[in-house]
């Protein structure tokens, strides 16, 4: 039926009527037969140009990378604030490599990572940090220029001395891993946060003291390991900072979506334009422009606060970061909660009202599976994630943590944080009296040989006693 105007031309609703006339089955399929099989191809593109870039990433270049595996010990009296380790964690940020399309789809270059580790053997703590062979010289830097007194060594990685597969007759284990509460543009609470002016002087409760807390509560046969999994990244994630901050100012947001928004706005465009044509309410036919909000409101004092924490972190360096820890023993020794319902709790001191929290995105101990199939395909994937340092795992993605973040999770305890077990390299090395008792901790861990051609950086005189690496 053609409806005419004044201005000379008709418009024919008569495909809209019948459309609206015809069951919802058909409209459907209508709605389908029009825009469906584009949506359908870009998925099918989509998933396809990632399994080829993880096949050439495969077969690529990431194949011959070779992983090294550093023990770093620090002065038991050396007293450096966390934020010496967020000047580390800054250094590391010169390891971004910018990847083409080319490079990644075609080359199968991939961006290098980093973890730093905190590792319970038996009560035994050790701070470690695992990288490309090709970056080891950039760790090294990084942390003497904070602690130029520390001890790196290089070492076997302990994640071998477990089974990989479960069930298993001997071991078992228990994974956690954690998200962002939020969006990764709201901060989490960090060190600044744990100073109190209890006198003239402040007071730093190190956050470090909670967590190694847990670690150093392990008996014989019992292992605790945490990784903190960073990759460099652009400064492209700090558009979503700033948009939240307009967003919390009242104002409005223009967001430049990507393809798989753009084709998701298709089918409510269309619709829109349906219902403008039946209605005949096209916009601005009276002239007239909608009354628009202000582009402010006024702000309370805890926004206020929120608005700047989030200025705060997206002034600071990014990484893209994934936190888990690990709980593996033999059988008979088997109680993970005796450390691991204390780690999450100790990781809910970095949680702040109306900003962030470092939450458990998904555990591998699932008390309601009665078959146990699902658990043990969930420790045998998780196990490989931690074996393989992975920065993504299960259905749970990355997430952006500044370096002040970074610091605050992992860094060398204060002095005055009591740790019995913690390894830290001698402050002064020399020969001791006679007939002083001496008592060494043996570390589970094994310091890799060094090849007879090359040199050691340091004299024999320098290196830490044999009987600290077994």
């Amino acid at each position: 039926m053609p409806i005419s105007n004044p201005f000379g031309f008709s418009v024919d609703l008569s495909f809209w009527q019948t459309f609206f006339d015809a069951p919802l089955t058909y409209q459907a399929e209508a709605v389908f037969a029009i825009i469906g099989w584009v949506i359908l191809a870009y998925v099918f593109f989509k998933a396809g140009a990632e399994l080829w870039a993880q096949y050439r990433e495969q077969t690529g270049q990431v194949k011959n990378w070779q992983w090294v595996l550093l023990a770093v010990d620090v002065p038991a009296m050396f007293i450096q604030t966390p934020k010496a380790v967020e000047q580390i964690f800054a250094h590391l940020s010169g390891a971004l490599a910018h990847i083409t399309v080319a490079d990644k789809f075609w080359h199968g270059k991939k961006q290098k990572w980093f973890s730093f580790e905190i590792i319970s053997i038996e009560g035994y703590i050790q701070f470690l940090v695992r990288a490309e062979v090709e970056y080891r010289d950039l760790i090294e830097a990084a942390i003497y220029a904070q602690y130029t007194e520390a001890e790196i060594t290089e070492v076997e990685d302990y994640i071998d001395n477990i089974p990989n597969y479960f069930p298993n007759p001997d071991y078992d284990v228990m994974g956690v891993e954690f998200k962002l509460a939020e969006k990764s543009a709201y901060p989490i609470r960090t060190y600044p946060s744990f100073e109190y002016n209890l006198s003239k002087d402040a007071v730093f409760s190190d956050p470090m003291a909670a967590i190694l807390e847990n670690f150093s509560r392990l008996a014989h046969g019992e292992n605790l390991w945490m990784q903190i999994v960073i990759e460099p990244v652009s400064n492209e994630w700090k558009k979503e900072g700033i948009d939240l901050v307009k967003e919390l100012m009242g104002q409005e947001v223009h967001k430049k979506g990507g393809i798989q928004e753009f084709m998701l706005s298709i089918p409510q465009a269309i619709l829109k334009d349906m219902m403008n044509v039946i209605q005949w309410s096209f916009e601005g036919e009276d002239g007239h422009k909608k009354e628009e909000k202000p582009a402010w409101v006024e702000l309370s004092p805890g926004r206020k606060k929120t608005i700047e924490a989030v200025e705060d972190k997206i002034g600071k360096i990014g990484f893209k970061s994934k936190v888990r820890a690990l709980y593996t023993a033999r059988k008979e020794n088997y109680h993970p909660n005796r450390c691991v319902e204390g780690l999450i709790g100790a990781m809910n001191q970095f949680h702040e009202m109306n900003r962030n929290a470092l939450v458990p995105a998904a555990v591998t101990h699932l008390h309601y599976d009665r078959t146990h199939k699902k658990t043990n395909r969930l420790k045998n994937s998780f196990t490989q994630a931690f074996k393989k340092r992975k920065v993504k795992w299960h259905k749970t993605g990355a997430y952006i943590l500044n370096i002040e973040e970074l610091a605050t999770i992992w860094h060398f305890p204060l002095p005055f944080v009591k740790t019995p077990l913690l390894q830290k390299a001698g402050y002064k090395r020399g020969e001791p009296p006679s007939g002083l008792p001496v008592e060494f901790s043996e570390s589970p861990l094994k310091r890799k040989p060094v090849s007879p051609s090359a040199e050691p950086a340091v004299s024999p005189e320098e290196l830490p006693p044999e009987e600290l690496y077994g």
